[in-house]
């Protein structure tokens, strides 16, 4: 089986200049996620997506391939999907190269490892009807939560008119948040939805990971680098 994992890592950021090759812990951020990728006992080709010669540089140094972006895929606006979308006409237009399966790992997640990875995997490879996994973390049920519309207006999360006591737990659903660190797809499920979460996904739940955007979750991660390397992850 292949399986790609793509890594985009523009050079434009704003909340932290030169983020994705910014020294953390005396390593170029983005060589944490492409040393995950080549740890995994599944992935079996590692790409890095950039417009940005230094990043282009750095990834190559840590053993990665690049596909060059263009420069209107990497805007301030541009989303991660049609970035995939690219390196795989990019892959399959050079080479012939259709993947079976393609994970995404954001650079901005160093603390997720290889067992994480692979521990997704897993959980992919014994779900038949799955064809997509993507890794979250719970933040509990749905017990008098609401969330805010576009338009300003609340809308509940439960049945308030019948409004279940917390101990109602059947009365509940779990709640999760995608912490961006893991996304698996078929890829050509993912050509169909354009999107890197399919028709029928699964959820890994972690422990509560850092997706860094702001010199405050860097800090935070270089803190965490220092004092332990055990991220673990649980399955639900």
């Amino acid at each position: 089986m292949e399986i790609l994992a793509i890594i985009p890592a523009r050079g434009g950021s704003k909340g932290i200049p030169g983020k994705n090759i910014k020294l953390l812990c005396g390593k170029p951020l983005i060589a944490y996620t492409i040393e995950a990728s080549h740890n995994s006992k599944y992935i079996t080709r590692t790409v890095v997506s950039t417009e940005d010669e230094k990043i282009k540089e750095v990834a190559q140094s840590y053993g990665a391939e690049v596909v060059d972006r263009p420069a209107e895929l990497a805007q301030d606006e541009t989303k991660t999907a049609p970035v995939m979308l690219h390196v795989l006409d990019e892959l399959e237009k050079k080479e012939g190269y259709k993947p079976d399966l393609v994970i995404l790992l954001q650079a901005t997640c160093p603390l997720r490892d290889e067992n994480e990875i692979d521990k997704a995997f897993e959980l992919y490879f014994s779900l038949p009807n799955c064809d997509s996994v993507f890794s979250a973390t719970r933040i509990g049920v749905t017990h008098a939560r609401w969330r805010k519309e576009r338009d300003g207006s609340y809308k509940p999360l439960y049945d308030s008119r019948t409004r279940p006591r917390r101990q109602d737990v059947d009365e509940h659903y779990q709640l999760y948040c995608e912490n961006g660190a893991i996304y698996i797809v078929k890829a050509d499920v993912m050509k169909e939805v354009k999107d890197f979460i399919g028709y029928t996904p699964e959820i890994f739940v972690m422990q509560p990971s850092i997706d860094i955007d702001e010199i405050k979750d860097f800090n935070r991660c270089e803190e965490i680098l220092r004092t332990t390397s055990n991220h673990g992850a649980e399955q639900k």
